[in-house]
């Protein structure tokens, strides 16, 4: 990770005491994509994996997925504007593969905005391929996600690829 981040950085699982923090960073991320209701779902449902990212006390990462059949559905991955560009984002996205992985998941799935270039970059830059576009998915907006596709997380190569991606990650 980046040298100016002075503390460690955590990966953890989300607890309930991590709500508020988790609702304070979804409200910066993505103006209240989520409500407190659809995390506590998300934490009692066993389809579903929430992870955290922690600089000392403070929750600036988030990502979430859905274990449905062979795939794992990525809903959220969100980074603090302060912490971004800093290698975090790609540290969680990989943290979040390697639990699909073991879950013995064979793909991962996501939208995001079209216009989300950094995202793009970030999917793109870990093997995931456009599969397809959902017009006007984004209401507020009226903007299309693309539809993204990683194939192979069982394959005998992914956990020493998704090593090299981490190792890039904390080099950042």
């Amino acid at each position: 990770m980046n040298p100016s981040i002075s503390v460690p950085v955590v990966l953890h699982a989300i607890a309930p005491e991590h709500l508020d923090a988790v609702l304070t960073l979804d409200r910066l991320c993505f103006g209240q994509l989520w409500s407190l209701d659809a995390y506590q779902r998300e934490l009692e449902s066993p389809n579903s994996e929430l992870l955290g990212l922690s600089l000392g006390e403070e929750l600036v990462g988030l990502g979430c997925y859905w274990a449905i059949v062979e795939e794992a559905h990525l809903t959220i991955l969100a980074i603090h504007p302060q912490y971004q560009n800093q290698g975090l984002g790609q540290f969680l996205l990989c943290a979040l593969l390697e639990s699909a992985r073991q879950r013995g998941l064979e793909r991962a799935t996501l939208e995001v905005k079209a216009s989300n270039q950094r995202a793009l970059g970030l999917y793109q830059k870990l093997g995931f391929l456009t599969a397809g576009r959902r017009r006007n998915y984004y209401q507020e907006t009226g903007e299309d996600a693309l539809v993204l596709w990683l194939n192979g997380l069982q394959s005998t190569q992914f956990p020493e690829q998704l090593s090299q991606w981490q190792q890039q990650a904390e080099s950042k």
